[in-house]
């Protein structure tokens, strides 16, 4: 089943409730309706549960509409399970119209779908690149542009972005990925900035290790070569004394991000990002200072 046919059978059994859709929800002013993308597992699951669980709507998305199957029959018509690859453009302005339809706004976008993609630079293919940034970057600018003309007519709405603590540092092995995030974390400050004026917030979450499927069943690794064996050896030991983060409880932080009256642009979720990012960063700031003479050189006479 595509998207597109999976958004038509979802509002035919819409249709079929007899308390669904807008009207059963008009002049609420507490609950939030949702759209999340990577539902089916990790975080994404984890998001969805936790707004679910307190009374919010949420339209769900996988690319496999049966891992969706768990979450509506615990909660019926308040869950939206939508089909979809988001890098298939068209299906992902499909499926936020068939939430839009069905639930009469989206106040809250999450862009969790996404995947690791494991190995050296060298080590990398062309296609393998390029479909990790089709998903991790391009998927979600496909949805953020699908959202924010839903959300400019609100006036109102928040776009999580799920990033990483690899979007604003790098570790050997992952160039591919971190491509990925450091792109979605550029266009994601341009796009805070911009969208601000129209009541629209934007939050990138940055997550440490957590105990996901991220580097496991969904990942994808180069075929490596064997001088890059120390370096996979290396990290190999760094994540094993890596501090794992549970995904249950990042769903319930993430609620206090929503609901927030001023989020903030940045937040790292688990406790190992800031310690890391505190010495990157001081380490960059000794680097730039200790090479300035340069710089000035380089300005040139003004």
């Amino acid at each position: 089943m595509t998207a597109h046919s999976a958004g038509r059978a979802t509002n035919d059994v819409i249709e079929q409730r007899s308390d669904a859709g807008v009207n059963h929800y008009e002049g609420d002013p507490i609950s939030k309706t949702w759209f999340i993308t990577g539902a089916g597992r990790g975080f994404g699951r984890e998001f969805a549960l936790s707004a679910l669980r307190r009374g919010d709507r949420v339209a769900a998305t996988a690319r496999d509409a049966a891992h969706l199957t768990e979450l509506v029959e615990q909660f019926d018509d308040r869950v939206l399970p939508l089909e979809l690859d988001v890098t298939d453009r068209e299906a992902g302005f499909a499926a936020v119209q068939t939430a839009v339809t069905t639930f009469g706004r989206i106040d809250v976008l999450v862009n969790n779908a996404g995947y690791g993609l494991f190995g050296a630079v060298e080590e990398l293919g062309e296609q393998q690149l390029r479909d990790q940034l089709e998903t991790n970057f391009f998927g979600a600018l496909n949805l953020t542009q699908a959202v924010i003309p839903v959300m400019r007519e609100q006036g109102s709405g928040h776009i999580i972005q799920v990033s990483t603590i690899g979007g604003i540092m790098a570790f050997p092995n992952l160039g591919g990925y971190h491509a990925s995030k450091w792109a979605l974390e550029g266009l994601t400050e341009s796009l805070s900035q911009e969208v601000a004026s129209l009541g629209i917030k934007v939050t990138l979450v940055e997550p440490g290790g957590f105990a996901t499927d991220w580097a496991g069943s969904s990942a994808v690794h180069a075929e490596p070569l064997a001088a890059y064996d120390p370096v996979r050896a290396a990290m190999a030991e760094r994540r094993g004394e890596a501090q794992i983060g549970d995904p249950a409880a990042a769903g319930a932080a993430l609620l206090e991000i929503v609901d927030a009256d001023e989020p903030p642009l940045r937040v790292f979720f688990g406790t190992q990002p800031l310690e890391f990012v505190t010495h990157v960063y001081a380490k960059r700031i000794e680097e730039w200072n200790a090479w300035s003479h340069v710089s000035a050189a380089a300005q040139g006479g003004v």
